[in-house]
């Protein structure tokens, strides 16, 4: 198995994370996003990262990913196990793989960086109120564990970047979210995704608000 990625895209590190969160064997295949002969367009039509390639599979976009490998793995439990459970984090999952452009937009994610004193335009505030209503929905009703569903899911790897957006521009949630965030960022493999942030030597101009 192996999953073409690129250092800086929190898209591709989410779907890292969901392999290595899992203890699934896979290499891991560097790839330069701002090429034009990018590698990747061979196995995905958009020719972005990350792609998974099983065999002579290819998949792309991280939810699509990491549902591939709970498919794989079912034991390994990459989706909270009580069904209803179950239905929320694919929903919230795909809430988030699929919106938040007002967040997105205004608040791009760097890790490496500290910007204070942006106000949030209309649809990042409707965005950022929403977020967080979902982490209080999810952790009200989660079973025994610091994450949105009790124990790390899918559902956390997704929102891991918005959890680096808050924290780098400054966004401060409400208490459940505080607490949220916290575990997040103390879980090893959300540090070693920071960790590998800080030794990039890419910048990408857009995401230097």
């Amino acid at each position: 198995m192996k999953l073409i990625i690129a250092k800086p895209s929190p898209y591709a590190r989410k779907a890292r994370i969901a392999l290595i969160e899992k203890a699934i064997a896979f290499e891991e295949l560097m790839d330069n996003p701002w090429k034009t002969d990018t590698q990747t367009v061979d196995f995905n039509p958009l020719g972005k990262v990350p792609v998974l390639m099983h065999g002579s599979l290819a998949i792309w976009e991280s939810l699509a990913i990491a549902e591939y490998l709970a498919e794989l793995a079912p034991d390994q439990n990459m989706w909270p196990a009580d069904a209803g459970h179950r239905a929320r984090a694919r929903a919230v999952s795909t809430e988030m793989a699929t919106g938040f452009f007002g967040l997105r937009n205004q608040f791009p994610m760097n890790i490496r960086r500290r910007v204070e004193g942006l106000v949030p335009t209309p649809e990042a505030e409707r965005d950022i109120a929403r977020i967080l209503s979902i982490w209080r929905d999810c952790r009200e009703s989660a079973e025994a564990g610091p994450y949105l569903f009790g124990a790390f899911s899918i559902a956390d790897v997704m929102y891991a970047p918005v959890v680096f957006r808050f924290q780098g521009y400054g966004i401060e949630p409400d208490a459940v979210g505080r607490q949220y965030m916290d575990a997040m960022l103390a879980n090893e493999w959300i540090k070693e995704w920071v960790a590998a942030a800080l030794t990039e030597p890419w910048i990408v101009d857009e995401d230097e608000v």
